[in-house]
């Protein structure tokens, strides 16, 4: 019995002892994240959000389920590093408004035209110069976080290891009912949009190493980023 007893320890970490060998790992998504994310952001909120995931997780992790304790600790700690942005929204209201009117001037175009509207064109429909639209679209893409979730990688059985928190039925439908709803805006746009969307959100590259992967500035792969994002709010709002 006692012999049963020490392995069992040995097997199952205690709360306390899957918190303190996991503090790197809290720091190394914080660093991750903080490198995609505007400056305005602070590395320390992100790792004390962190934290907190981490130590949810602990408490939660259910070790006879059969996934490793890093997995289902990241997506924990990613998810309320997350959260913590979400809850402080930086963003001036005028880039929020210019936003929509860019939006609305996709929506209007691609009605008319029944194709992905141009840069050009948008920025005509708003009686702006082509600079200025790009600027609307760094700023977009700077203040808004948008998750694609992609249910082919290790995160979706991550999710799944935590019965406590399991969704309830509608909860879970609701979700499924957005996912599949947002695959099928992925898939109007165009090739070019699409290609840095999987490579920022799947890939988890950054905006300079998209730039280096498509051959353009890093200010360019952001103006890509920013008419993705706001294009697929259109189609989504549709």
């Amino acid at each position: 019995m006692i012999a049963y007893s020490s392995v069992a320890r040995m097997s199952y970490p205690s709360q306390d002892e899957l918190v303190s060998r996991s503090i790197g790992l809290v720091k190394r998504i914080a660093c991750h994240l903080a490198a995609r994310l505007p400056a305005s952001v602070e590395l320390d909120d992100l790792i004390q959000a962190g934290m907190l995931g981490l130590l949810e997780a602990a408490g939660n992790f259910d070790p006879t389920r059969g996934a490793s304790f890093d997995t289902y600790a990241g997506i924990r700690i990613r998810g309320a590093m997350l959260d913590e942005v979400r809850k402080h929204d930086w963003t001036p209201r005028s880039v929020h408004r210019k936003s929509r009117q860019v939006s609305e001037a996709m929506r209007e175009l691609e009605a008319d035209s029944g194709r992905p509207a141009e840069s050009h064109e948008v920025a005509a429909k708003l009686g702006v110069s082509l600079d200025e639209y790009f600027a609307i679209l760094r700023d977009s893409a700077g203040c808004k976080i948008f998750s694609l979730d992609d249910s082919g990688d290790g995160e979706e059985m991550a999710r799944d290891i935590a019965a406590e928190d399991s969704d309830l039925p509608e909860q879970a439908l609701g979700r499924e009912q957005f996912r599949r709803q947002l695959a099928a805006a992925v898939e109007r746009l165009p090739e070019r949009e699409r290609l840095v969307l999987s490579l920022y959100y799947e890939r988890e590259l950054n905006l300079k190493e998209i730039g280096a992967v498509l051959d353009v500035t890093e200010s360019r792969a952001c103006q890509i980023h920013g008419q993705a994002l706001i294009r697929l709010r259109s189609f989504v709002a549709d």
